[in-house]
């Protein structure tokens, strides 16, 4: 895909691994400064030192507000402006109802959902400045479709569905394109898992990443709002 990004500037939350770290590639390859983020500052650093040019490595916990803030603040402080926030940072805990505990809930809930607001509502007011931009947020087919021991993980993306499609008729007429990426099945390490040749029917990050990219490539008279995405031969049940 031929997407000339250059003079643009991207974060891209939990972006050392996976879908992440395929989006900030692809954006940097397409000519974006971009910032890295996770919360592991030595993950960080290798990565924008893989990077080299055009890109800044920020750690930050997404459930903490203060560092969500932070976060814009050091990208738009060294760059001088913000176009494109990629919201990816996410968990998963799959249990039972009955045995998930309290803690498990509000990790999730504060990860998936209050990381998305804070980081959205500190870089809102930075990308209506520059003139307008995007705000993706990488989903799930979990953001509609239940799972057993799926509790926490569903309510959050559930949740990231409606904020997406609410966040999207606030800022419209600000020229901020709110839009929402769900993958289903997708070979990456999320949930404690590797990467594997067994899986290689499933979805491949990058795969994820030229979505985004092609949604941040749109006139600014288009907006896609929501891109579903499946792997195309799942394996038979």
């Amino acid at each position: 895909m031929d997407v000339n990004l250059t003079g643009k500037v991207a974060i891209v939350t939990g972006s050392t691994k996976g879908i992440g770290l395929a989006v900030v590639r692809r954006l940097h390859e397409a000519g974006a400064s971009v910032t890295v983020s996770a919360r592991t500052a030595s993950d960080v650093e290798a990565e924008v030192d893989r990077l080299g040019a055009r890109a800044l490595g920020v750690p930050a916990d997404v459930s903490r507000p203060e560092e969500c803030e932070a976060l814009v603040e050091r990208t738009v402080e060294r760059f001088g402006r913000l176009d494109i926030l990629v919201n990816n940072a996410g968990i998963g805990i799959f249990k039972p109802i009955t045995e998930l505990s309290i803690e498990e809930w509000r990790r999730q809930i504060d990860v998936n959902l209050g990381g998305v607001f804070y980081c959205s509502k500190a870089a809102l007011p930075h990308l209506v400045a520059a003139g307008g931009g995007d705000i993706v947020n990488i989903g799930s087919l979990a953001s509609r479709n239940a799972i057993a021991g799926g509790t926490g993980y569903n309510a959050s993306k559930f949740g990231l569905l409606g904020m997406t499609e609410a966040m999207m008729l606030d800022v419209r007429y600000d020229g901020v394109r709110v839009s929402i990426v769900m993958p289903g099945s997708v070979d990456t390490h999320f949930n404690g898992r590797t990467p594997s040749q067994e899986r290689t029917w499933r979805l491949h990050p990058d795969d994820c990443a030229q979505a985004v990219l092609h949604l941040v490539s749109y006139p600014k008279e288009a907006h896609v709002s929501r891109v579903e995405m499946r792997p195309s031969m799942p394996v038979k049940r």
